[in-house]
């Protein structure tokens, strides 16, 4: 694919979040005459409207047709729906429409591959750790949805061997001929149904990742996903699976259950090869979901080409991602752990999960401003494995009615008291789990300063 050429061409980059701004600053580097458009005012885009040169031209508060039909190309963010009216003009008149990502592909030194990750759950900690594992072996930049924004990595000008991207179904809409040579699914469930009108439509944005592979690349899906496994399969690349059961030729599996002391043993048979074995033992990576994305992280690696040897350094050394069951803190022989990401019951579920049941020995904190999201599918959760629960935030209340009977319960009001009290309750052996099953925002700006928070209470009060 050769560069395109931008010199003296009219671009309109449409909003102005951070791809879009790095996507503006890309084009005005090649010498195009770029225009940015958003519907938000200038007073709310005073950090983005900084980073642009003055020769950029702005058309804010609402976006004019004429920006759109009268392009020579159009670049979107990814907040930005492909069905926007002025967005459906500019492709009716010829006009190409690229994503972020696809600009910023076209941009990469030739030949650089590219392993793009994708799925509705566990891509964020996919990426890093496939990225982690690349990175043991040869310079690897990481970013897309993860991060830095690709365009942002173009510009930098840092030299990479491989590029290993998170890439959301927003960003995949976008794209036109950008070729991973590893594409990995994850999973599909439904999601952004706010911008698409059915779960078919969510999972078809994200097959386009599958569709400019060729032969000799690699498609890798979760073997239990109907639909994953259905993506990979359109792929022109050889497809691999992962999943729990028997070693399986061309994919990575584990035992399912718990893993013993030593850790979850992953058997990995790239194509025509012997079955290898990992060791997952890493408490980052603790879970049932995250042996699923190890298990694709693995295949990433060995499939362009890492040596076992560096794969199991890097599974082992991995530090985890912020906020999703973070360990923070562990003194006396208790843990505190961070998954203020948990935003939402579902994501709640799998942090709880990923505590083997037994001995109730998890001092739950829960709560925040909830999302009318009922509490009761945590109940089956409880039974052996929660030692008591602590209430937070507005949703207190409801979380109490729901779940209060199955397990000691206080009222905190507060993250602050609710670490207090945990600080006196948990002995040795035990663990203190911020997972909230919802928002931040009665209490904190977002979760990741609720997280931050828990970081310092949890070495405060750890004993």
């Amino acid at each position: 694919m050769s560069r395109p050429e931008l010199k003296g061409r009219r671009v309109t980059v449409v909003g102005l979040a951070k791809s879009g701004v790095a996507a503006a600053r890309l084009c005005a580097r090649e010498g195009a005459r770029v225009t940015v458009t958003d519907r938000r005012e200038e007073k709310d885009l005073a950090a983005a409207l900084a980073a642009l040169g003055p020769d950029v031209r702005r058309r804010l508060g609402g976006h004019d047709l004429q920006d759109f039909e009268a392009a020579e190309l159009v670049v979107v963010s990814p907040g930005v729906p492909l069905a926007n009216p002025e967005l459906r003009a500019a492709r009716a008149r010829g006009v190409p429409v690229w994503g972020e990502v696809e600009l910023a592909w076209r941009f990469l030194p030739p030949g650089t591959p590219v392993v793009g990750i994708t799925g509705t759950n566990g891509k964020s900690t996919t990426t890093a750790l496939t990225g982690a594992l690349l990175a043991r072996d040869r310079r690897t930049f990481t970013g897309g949805n993860l991060g830095t924004p690709l365009c942002e990595h173009v510009l930098s000008g840092a030299p990479a061997d491989a590029v290993v991207a998170e890439l959301s179904s927003f960003q995949l809409e976008g794209i036109d001929r950008l070729r991973a040579r590893v594409a990995a699914i994850l999973n599909v469930t439904p999601d952004h149904l706010d911008r698409y009108p059915d779960v078919d439509a969510y999972a078809a944005a994200k097959a386009r990742l599958f569709s400019r592979q060729e032969p000799g690349d690699a498609a890798i899906a979760n073997a239990r996903d109907d639909r994953a496994m259905a993506m990979a399969g359109a792929s022109r690349g050889e497809r691999y699976t992962f999943g729990f059961g028997e070693a399986a030729p061309c994919g990575a599996r584990t035992a399912d259950g718990e893993p013993g002391a030593a850790g979850a043993a992953i058997w990995v048979a790239p194509s025509g090869r012997a079955p290898e074995r990992y060791l997952l033992r890493n408490r980052a990576l603790r879970g049932r979901h995250n042996r699923e994305n190890a298990m694709a992280a693995i295949l990433c690696a060995r499939l362009m080409g890492v040596p076992g040897d560096a794969v199991q350094a890097g599974l082992d050394a991995f530090p985890g991602l912020p906020h999703r069951l973070e360990l923070v803190a562990e003194k006396g022989g208790v843990e505190w752990v961070n998954d203020s990401k948990a935003t939402n019951v579902d994501s709640t579920f799998v942090g709880l999960a990923a505590f083997p049941a037994g001995a109730p020995r998890v001092v739950l904190i829960m709560g925040g401003r909830g999302k009318r999201a009922p509490y009761a599918p945590l109940a089956p959760l409880f039974a052996g494995r929660v030692k008591a629960l602590l209430t937070i935030g507005e949703d207190a209340p409801a979380i109490e009615r729901e779940l209060g009977g199955l397990a000691p319960t206080e009222g905190c009001g507060t993250l602050a008291g609710a670490a207090r009290r945990a600080g006196v309750l948990a002995g040795p052996g035990d663990v203190v789990l911020l997972s909230p099953a919802c928002a931040s925002y009665d209490q904190f700006a977002n979760y990741e300063e609720r997280g931050e928070a828990f970081r310092r209470l949890a070495k405060e009060h750890a004993r």
